[in-house]
């Protein structure tokens, strides 16, 4: 309990960063369906202009953000172009709607890959990827606001910045494992940096984080109700700066003071540490059972049954991945992370990725058949495919990491 209380935010705000740098990522389901009306690549990311900012604005809101090739490629073009203009202070990134952003739009590659077309899925990865990378490594204030659901990848486009504000609406989660996927977009670097072993509870079983929790662990760096989020956005936008700390300041006055819920999760970070420090998914089963069975906690039946309804194979992939990012710079997580990327959806050792979508967001029958369908039928030679360089003829991820240094 003394290490959960060194958690609990002090102030209006937590340290700017989980990283050691000053400027501080999952393809990810997609709940709703497509609206052909949002298909438009100039209204998916809208622009606001003020003083000395700029804001991009995701704008996918019946698709609850999911992101696209386009998209991102976009957002890529502008943020390049706004870091160039001396004119510009400062950038804002949010999201229209419920949702900031629920990850990538799976269910646009799921289709993409049945009809052979993984070169398309590869270009929204590598596109994403480096989008994350300058992200990690912009030179200027970037304040994002994390208001409703930010999944998966949607973190990737937000987290590595300089300020994250959440709210009583956000709700952060990881799932993946539950489509047969891993926590992509730079997500084995910032989940591998979390307090204890909540990066690897969190991926491993999908579980959410509301925005009080994410101060708590740092992973925000400003809580503001949902309802002063207008207010708060005006004094930005009023702003003619290019100073850090002056942005701060101003999302200060705003922010909220918080603390966790006693019921949360960040509550059960002894237990949490306690079984999922374990080398292996086995003996993290194997623990959550033995607490189980001597505390008869639900909590623990719940991590179990979570876990076990998940992809094997994906649960030891991103088991190595995140104890694996925990000694890598950012760009290379993503590299790493790429490679993954192209292995789940090449279907050359499982079609997992594919199934798991069917399963949840084409069928929506929610009983995934799982290949291999245990964790005992999942070699060491599988995960090890997933982690071994390409060959000549598959081209790696490329970063500029010659003209935007990365950090560890």
């Amino acid at each position: 309990m003394q290490r959960f209380k060194s958690l609990l935010p002090q102030t209006r705000f937590s340290s700017r960063s989980l990283f050691s740098h000053p400027r501080p990522f999952s393809a990810q389901p997609n709940y709703a369906q497509r609206n052909d009306d949002e298909e438009d690549p100039q209204n998916q990311i809208l622009v606001q202009g003020r003083a000395k900012s700029r804001s991009a604005i995701l704008n996918r809101p019946s698709s609850l953000n999911a992101l696209t090739t386009s998209m991102v490629a976009r957002l890529k073009r502008l943020y390049d172009s706004w870091e160039e203009n001396s004119d510009i202070g400062f950038v804002l990134m949010k999201g229209k709607g419920t949702a900031f952003c629920s990850g990538a739009d799976v269910v646009r590659l799921y289709h993409s890959l049945n009809e052979g077309n993984a070169e398309e899925a590869k270009e929204f990865f590598r596109t994403l990827y480096s989008f994350v990378y300058l992200q990690g490594t912009y030179l200027k204030p970037h304040v994002s606001i994390l208001n409703g659901r930010t999944m998966g990848c949607g973190s990737g486009i937000s987290l590595p910045g300089m300020f994250r504000v959440v709210t009583d609406k956000t709700i952060f989660s990881h799932p993946e494992a539950q489509i047969g996927f891993h926590p992509d977009a730079g997500a084995s670097y910032l989940l591998s940096r979390l307090p204890g072993y909540l990066g690897e509870y969190l991926a491993l079983t999908g579980d959410k984080l509301n925005g009080v929790e994410m101060i708590a662990c740092r992973l925000a760096t400003h809580y503001s109700l949902n309802a002063r989020l207008a207010w708060l956005e005006e004094r930005l936008g009023k702003l003619v700066t290019d100073d850090p700390s002056i942005v701060e300041a101003s999302l200060s006055q705003y922010a909220d003071l918080v603390y966790p819920d006693r019921s949360g999760i960040l509550h059960k970070i002894d237990t949490i540490d306690r079984c999922f420090s374990h080398d292996t998914v086995e003996e993290i089963i194997e623990a959550l059972e033995k607490e189980a069975a001597e505390s008869l906690d639900e909590w623990c039946l719940t991590t179990l049954q979570k876990i076990r309804e998940a992809s094997p194979l994906s649960l030891k992939v991103i088991l190595r991945s995140i104890r694996e990012g925990r000694f890598e710079t950012l760009d290379q997580c993503l590299i790493r992370e790429y490679r993954i990327s192209v292995r789940a959806i090449s279907k050359n050792v499982s079609s997992d990725f594919v199934e798991g979508v069917r399963a949840r967001m084409v069928d929506k029958d929610f009983t995934p058949k799982w290949d291999p369908p245990s964790l005992k039928d999942v070699s060491e030679d599988m995960v090890d495919h997933y982690f071994s360089p390409f060959s000549e003829l598959e081209p790696e991820l490329v970063l500029p990491t010659a003209l935007r240094e990365p950090y560890m």
